[in-house]
């Protein structure tokens, strides 16, 4: 194995001192380091390479993150594919920008607080025991929620990514090969994410469900790209107009629905409240009950027909007046009842206007 010192960094760089530079001088100018695939395990102090900025490292066998913290004008740092499982050491690189560490051991993005600068966060295909999956940390997320504009989270198992709504800025998520269910949980993240163009789900048991492609497009304006498929403006305006079509016959279902409720709320009320309505004359103090339909007149007069009943009408009404309540609830129609509720509120006002003369 080999240890990354500042002699090998001398010895394999790219770029040559010239003939009256010291190694000190000549370190202090290196802005790109390139050791990837050489075997290193480890990181030895790079506190002299003061300009450093790029630093490649992948493809390495490195288990710690170790020696870094004076390297604090680095923007980009490339560990992916080594045998790192914490993340850690990190804290003082104030002008990181990309970090890569896919193809490690970690199981916890974890570690980053106070990089206020970083844009771009590489954690894909974590080698993970089975059945375990990526987790995040609150506080990671919470520091990295105004800067984070890219995320790669491909292949780690994952089933829930409501946590990363709080990455306002958040401009592209790829999330390849997951285990991610549920279309509502992606609409919500949707939802928050305002910034987001581009999104990436391919291989996730989501993209089996109906409508999935409708319905996140419906819910983000802002989105592009989905699964490496453009989406037009055709296709958005296409599916805006169908929903406004369906929510709009919901709606009108729903007013109908109302309606008809209302009204059969009406009629039983009425039927309720309603079912006898005493007629008083002024000329005579007993209540009568009065019937107006033929249909009435023939049934209080037994098997005799509607024409015949219209001559014992005077002998009905006297006879149905000392019938009992239920008795003459159950002749009274629906028809007889709006009918004599009228009459009963003509005769009050007629009472009242006698009395007032």
């Amino acid at each position: 194995m080999v240890r990354l010192t500042l002699d090998l960094i001398a010895k394999k760089s790219n770029l040559k001192p010239r003939k009256e530079e010291t190694t000190l001088q000549y370190l202090k100018k290196i802005t790109h380091i390139n050791f990837s695939a050489k075997n290193i395990d480890a990181i030895e102090d790079l506190s002299l390479c003061k300009n450093l900025s790029v630093l490649y490292l992948y493809d390495n066998c490195i288990s710690q993150i170790t020696n870094l913290n004076y390297a604090t004008n680095l923007t980009h740092l490339y560990l992916q594919n080594n045998c790192i499982s914490c993340i850690e050491n990190l804290g003082s690189l104030k002008k990181l920008e990309k970090l890569y560490l896919g193809g490690n051991y970690i199981a916890v993005i974890e570690g980053l607080e106070g990089l206020e600068g970083l844009r771009e966060l590489h954690v894909e295909s974590q080698r993970l025991p089975l059945g375990e999956k990526l987790l995040f940390d609150p506080r990671t997320l919470h520091s990295l929620a105004k800067s984070l504009s890219i995320l790669n989270i491909s292949n780690n198992n994952i089933n829930d990514v409501r946590d990363l709504a709080i990455l306002e800025n958040l401009n592209q998520l790829i999330a390849v090969d997951n285990q991610l269910l549920h279309v509502k949980d992606l609409e919500c993240l949707l939802n928050k994410l305002m910034k987001l163009w581009k999104m990436d789900l391919n291989r996730n048991p989501v993209c089996l469900k109906p409508k999935y492609r409708d319905r996140l497009i419906l819910v983000s304006k802002s989105l592009e790209f989905l699964d490496g498929k453009e989406i037009k403006n055709m296709e958005r305006q296409f599916l805006m107009n169908w929903k406004a079509s369906k929510d709009a016959k919901k709606i009108s279902k729903k007013r109908n629905s109302k309606n008809e409720d209302i009204s059969n709320s009406h009629i039983s009320n009425f039927e309720t409240m309603h079912h006898i309505v005493p007629v008083y004359y002024p000329q005579v103090g007993k209540p009568k009950l009065v019937f107006f339909s033929d249909t009435q007149r023939y049934l209080a007069n037994g098997n005799a027909s509607p024409e015949s009943s219209q001559e014992d009408n005077p002998k009905i009404i006297e006879d149905m007046g000392n019938l009992s309540m239920k008795e003459s609830e159950s002749l009274l129609t629906k028809n007889d009842v709006c009918e004599l509720h009228l009459l009963h509120n003509s005769k009050v006002k007629e009472n009242m206007f006698v009395k007032n003369q």
